[in-house]
């Protein structure tokens, strides 16, 4: 375990570096540092004096809370973000800022945790356009050079273990899964001659071997001499990478030094200033009578003959690659995709969810996995997002909406949530990951369901979110409430579940008593290509 005085000789290190660093020389072998670092948004301190130093063929790992400030400092790098105060430096060289193309021109590549990718473009175009803009100073010419455009691409999908053929290179991005798009904007940012790559959230959708196969990407830049700054929620990948760990709180850097001279609860504390639990979140088995039955449930080209059964009060998993039919079966049991054989019970009565509405009316709520795009309205307040299925039941007695019975309905969740806001009607965009998912857990929480489907729950959430949400689940399930959790995060469901089950080519084939398993025996189902017969 790192001691408090190794983190604040690692600080200690920096501010030489600072002070050595004045008359413009770069500290010893540095790309890239970053001196004196300050940031403000409408009276919140985002950076607070950061100084940091980027070697060559290092590997750097960014960790801190959602609002701690690493966002920030990767627009200042890649040149969206000004700094109010302190200085950037590349090879020694100074800027008070830097422009995008400044960045570009460095070799400093970004992937952001949206993609940034462009849509309506080929996976080719999106690849290959980074390098002719940079080329031509940020301009592109009238007729682009679709040869250099498939040469770039092909070097990059072979890279990231992507399809190197001309219809995939062809392929609109709109077209694709999350997933591959994922792979795409990696495959983007190290198909030019790169000398940084920063990865923002970069395995948020990746099944693990994607995962394996980013991580041998990254040390493949690393033997090339390419550093590479890693921001990840997810500290097993952290550590299978390894490197050095760079932790920010209330924006600032609090430790750096090696990743394996810290253990997980060293770093969680340090990003978050307490405790937070390593171990099962669940500690009461669920003795409930059965809430759902399903039989026989498919739905053609997705999923077949799938049967469980789901108690009151029980927090039931599901997991499975991608292709395993694990969201598609969700999408069923919110009505999103109605199958189209086999039965739903709930408490005894067969029902029939062909669209969201029936789910919302028998008291099923559903979490989408991407909640930016599925599930919250992001230009509307925190209040709009949380009273949005209630709506009927805020108006008065003349039919008329009563804002302040949103109002109090909203705080009410925002407390029991711990949703960090200091006003219900600051729109939502305005709050962290963590504390957007919360909003919407709480929107669902507003019908009272008897079921509630959650995909993804914690998709780009930091550690302390995590730890909220995860004991949020934990209360609601000790309540009566049954929960469902699809994920590919296996720690996730070791530690939260009563059982877990396994998905692969649209069937259920196993199931486990989470108590009774270990994530090495998960991952080795997970990846098994057996079928039962």
């Amino acid at each position: 375990m790192a001691s408090t005085e190794v983190a604040e000789e690692k600080r200690s290190s920096a501010s030489e570096h600072e002070a050595g660093g004045r008359a413009g020389t770069a500290a010893t072998g540095a790309f890239l540092e970053v001196v004196g670092v300050h940031k403000r948004f409408a009276g919140v301190h985002a950076l607070r004096g950061v100084s940091l130093a980027i070697r060559p063929g290092e590997v750097y790992h960014l960790l801190g809370e959602n609002g701690c400030g690493k966002s920030t400092l990767i627009k200042i790098i890649s040149g969206v973000q000004p700094p109010d105060e302190g200085e950037l430096r590349i090879n020694g060289v100074r800027f008070a800022a830097l422009s995008s193309l400044d960045s570009l021109t460095a070799g400093i590549e970004t992937v952001y945790q949206d993609l940034s990718l462009l849509p309506n473009l080929s996976v080719a175009e999106n690849i290959g356009l980074t390098e002719q803009l940079v080329a031509n100073r940020g301009r592109l010419s009238r007729r682009l050079d679709r040869r250099k455009l498939a040469q770039t691409a092909s070097r990059a999908l072979a890279a990231v273990g992507l399809p190197d053929t001309i219809g995939f290179q062809a392929a609109l991005v709109e077209s694709l899964p999350i997933a591959t798009r994922q792979l795409i904007a990696i495959a983007r940012a190290i198909a030019t001659n790169a000398r940084m790559v920063i990865m923002d959230e970069p395995t948020t959708a990746l099944t693990k071997r994607e995962v394996d196969n980013l991580i041998a990407v990254v040390r493949k830049l690393q033997s090339d001499g390419v550093a590479v700054l890693f921001v990840s929620h997810k500290l097993d990948e952290c550590y299978a990478i390894g490197g050095e760990v760079i932790v920010f709180r209330d924006g600032q850097k609090v430790a750096q030094g090696p990743i394996a001279g810290f253990d997980k609860a060293e770093l969680a504390r340090l990003m978050t200033g307490r405790d937070i639990a390593t171990q099962r979140y669940r500690t009461t088995p669920a003795d409930g009578p059965v809430l759902l039955k399903v039989q026989g449930l498919g739905r053609r080209g997705a999923f077949a003959g799938v049967d469980f059964v789901l108690g009151r009060g029980e927090i039931l998993g599901v997991t499975g690659l991608l292709d395993s039919g694990r969201n598609e079966l969700a999408h069923a049991l919110a009505g999103v995709a109605s199958a189209d054989a086999g039965s739903i019970e709930l408490d005894g009565q067969v029902v029939a969810l062909r669209q969201p509405g029936d789910a919302i009316g028998l008291g099923i709520g559903y979490v989408p996995e991407d909640r930016l795009g599925e599930g919250l309205f992001l230009d509307k307040s925190i209040q709009e997002n949380i009273v949005s299925l209630v709506i009927s039941k805020l108006r008065g007695r003349c039919g008329l909406l009563e804002p302040q019975r949103g109002r109090v309905l909203a705080e009410a969740i925002v407390r029991d949530l711990q949703v960090a806001t200091p006003d219900v009607l600051r729109p939502v965009q305005s709050l962290s990951g963590g504390n957007q998912q919360r909003v919407l857990i709480g929107r669902w929480l507003t019908i009272k369901p008897r079921l509630l489907i959650l995909h993804g729950p914690t998709v780009g959430v930091d550690v302390g979110s995590k730890d909220i949400i995860y004991r949020l689940v934990q209360r609601l399930a000790e309540e009566g409430l049954s929960v469902i959790l699809v994920s590919d995060d296996l720690p996730e469901l070791l530690q939260n579940c009563d059982r877990i089950l396994l998905m692969k080519k649209g069937r259920l084939v196993s199931q486990f008593d989470a108590r009774q398993l270990d994530e090495s025996t998960l991952y080795r189902a997970l990846l098994s290509e057996t079928l039962p017969n």
